[in-house]
This record gives structure tokens, C-alpha cells and sequence, in this order.
């Protein structure tokens, strides 16, 4: 299953914007909606957007997913910039995505 996994398009949620500061360290802006967001803002000080910021890992595959490369492809991408070091690759890309996805940054497509 997990090369099927591989063949998978991750794109990102449109709703999230986005931004890459001078050191190519991107952070992304979630806009906190829906009722209970609303309330907690009122009650709690809970603010309309927080702020994710992505490691150097993240913040090199963001830019990249661009609807289009599958996670196979990206990981020649990473394997290219950072090497050894991005080992064990096809592992760590497939739960860095499980994860994006948990939080809804991104979607699948196949």
C-alpha cells in the first residue's frame, strides 16, 4: 500500500495563505472559522489566525506542492537538496503528509 501512497498528489488547503521570509522559512497563516472559533475568540482571546511555522524540511516542500508532483517526485526533490540527511526519505515524507493532512493544510489527490 505504501506505493500507492507514493503516487499521491498532496495540494495544498487554499484557504491557507502563506508566506517565505529572506531564509526561505515559510509560515502559514490558518484563519481560525466557524462558530466555535468565533466564541472561544470572544471568551478566550483566542486569536483570529494562528501561525504554523514549517523546519527547514517543511519549509523546502511547501513551495513545491504544486498540485501536481506526487509525493515520489517531491521526494527527489528533498533527496537532491538535502541527501543522507533526509533519510530514511519515503518514511518521513509519508508521515510529514499523515500529518499535514490530520490538520488539514493539504488534501490528496491521486
Amino acid at each position: 500500500a505504501r506505493e500507492n501512497y507514493l503516487e499521491k498528489i498532496p495540494v495544498r488547503n487554499e484557504n491557507i495563505t502563506w508566506k517565505q521570509d529572506e531564509n526561505n522559512k515559510v509560515t502559514l497563516e490558518i484563519e481560525n472559522r466557524g462558530f466555535f472559533n468565533t466564541v472561544a475568540q470572544k471568551i478566550f482571546k483566542k486569536p483570529k489566525v494562528s501561525y504554523v511555522h514549517l523546519d527547514e524540511n517543511g519549509s523546502f516542500l511547501w513551495p513545491l506542492l504544486d498540485g501536481e508532483k506526487t509525493i515520489l517526485e517531491l521526494g527527489v526533490s528533498v533527496k537532491e537538496k538535502f541527501g543522507e540527511k533526509a533519510e530514511p526519505l519515503y518514511e518521513r515524507l509519508v508521515k510529514y503528509f499523515q500529518i499535514l493532512e490530520s490538520y488539514k493544510f493539504i488534501e490528496f489527490r491521486d
